[in-house]
């Protein structure tokens, strides 16, 4: 029942494109032939468009980001509707009520010269994006092992860390630029969203840099990030491990949809197969994992 609530949810989402649609039709024969649809952080527009370009690209976009949001909403809560299901579908609302107001303040500032007050916008998405990030790792966190509480000394057989400084490297650059826009940009609602992204940025360079823990222990296997648990895998559950090559297309952090977790930032994996789901380990010596995880099954 729950999952037929949620599906219906998400297809009450596509309602957002006839409306930008309608936003643009019904004022067709009053828009100027030039339409201004591209704006600065000062809000002067600096882009302009045709009438029917307007309009393409408005609903054009809005089904581009339907066509994704739909995808993985629906590949996500394919086997179960949890908090994060619901959390992820009211951010994907969020950006289309967004985009709505958008296309409804591009067609006031051409109808009648209003300027684009996104201020609450810009600054409602980032924190709705950070909500989002801390609904996903608690949601998706297992009981410690053992059941009865953290593990003690003598439970601890191996631990390992897969950094990526070099990845977090990558990352900086990124990170001087948004400083950099930041100090320059005249809005303080605009400069206030850019720090929060930069906060999001931020959290993720200090994951690649200091890397995942894996904790190999009798009960089985925790990964960390940052001190904080992000998965326990009981041994039972295990099935299977092997080491694989990891594409650059998957995507480094933490990915993956559904039952399928990877915690990557090299090329080289160990895809652990167990009874909920597959789950890639990154190390630069994944032959070392292997090792580590014959000794919890061992035991």
């Amino acid at each position: 029942m729950q999952r037929r609530v949620f599906q219906f949810a998400v297809v009450l989402l596509w309602l957002s494109l006839p409306l930008v649609a309608v936003q643009y039709t019904q004022v067709w024969n009053q828009l100027p032939v030039r339409v201004a649809t591209h704006f600065n952080a000062a809000g002067q527009a600096n882009g302009w468009m045709s009438r029917g370009g307007a309009v393409d690209f408005g609903v054009g976009f809005m089904a581009f980001l339907l066509v994704i949001f739909t995808a993985v909403l629906f590949y996500n809560a394919r086997h179960r509707v949890d908090g994060f299901s619901w959390a992820a579908l009211s951010f994907c609302a969020l950006v289309l009520g967004v985009m709505v107001k958008v296309n409804r303040g591009i067609v006031n500032y051409n109808l009648q010269g209003e300027p684009l007050r996104l201020g609450g916008v810009l600054i409602a998405i980032p924190v709705a994006a950070i909500l989002l990030i801390a609904v996903y790792v608690v949601s998706r966190r297992e009981p410690a092992l053992p059941p009865s509480g953290e593990p003690c000394a003598s439970d601890l057989l191996a631990e390992e860390t897969h950094s990526g400084p070099a990845m977090a490297l990558l990352i900086l650059l990124p990170m001087i630029g948004l400083v950099i826009a930041a100090s320059a940009v005249p809005a303080p609602a605009l400069r206030l969203s850019l720090a929060l992204v930069g906060l999001i940025g931020l959290a993720t360079l200090a994951a690649a840099w200091s890397g995942f823990q894996y904790r190999f222990l009798r009960h089985g296997l925790e990964i960390r990030a940052l001190g904080f648990r992000l998965r326990s895998i009981p041994r039972q559950q295990i099935q299977s491990y092997a080491v694989e090559r990891w594409s650059v297309l998957r995507g480094y952090g933490i990915r993956g949809v559904g039952n399928s977790r990877a915690y990557v930032w090299g090329n080289k994996v160990v895809h652990i197969k167990t009874l909920n789901g597959d789950i890639f380990l990154g190390h630069s010596d994944p032959q070392r994992i292997v090792r580590d995880l014959d000794r919890v099954m061992s035991h």
